[in-house]
């Protein structure tokens, strides 16, 4: 049986707050990936931080460069555990592949 190739992901969008009067137990379905959306929001939010402050001091406005590089390690340091994430989840899925049953 041939596996069917993955899907793209879709445009991240910012995350829709459960309805009132539905339960955690209703809501739960969607926890992992609204998370997940909420915090590649977030990753993305620094990665745009970052850039405008090394924006602005290129061009002067900003006069305190420990604050822009804060922001740019931030970034960095964001970026990297994304990265880190997303490789273990795809040797999670690699080992799954593997798996004799």
């Amino acid at each position: 049986m041939p596996i069917p190739p993955i899907q793209p992901l879709s445009p991240v969008t910012a995350p829709t707050p459960p309805a009132s009067g539905t339960t955690a137990a209703q809501g739960s379905g969607s926890g992992f990936g609204s998370m997940l959306a909420g915090q590649l929001g977030k990753l993305d939010s620094l990665q745009q931080q970052a850039s405008n402050a090394s924006l602005q001091l290129a061009t002067g406005q900003a006069t305190d460069v420990s604050t822009v590089a804060m922001e740019v390690e931030r970034a960095s340091l964001a970026l990297q555990l994304a990265t880190q994430v997303r490789n273990k989840a795809v040797d999670a899925y690699t080992e799954l592949l593997h798996t004799q049953v």
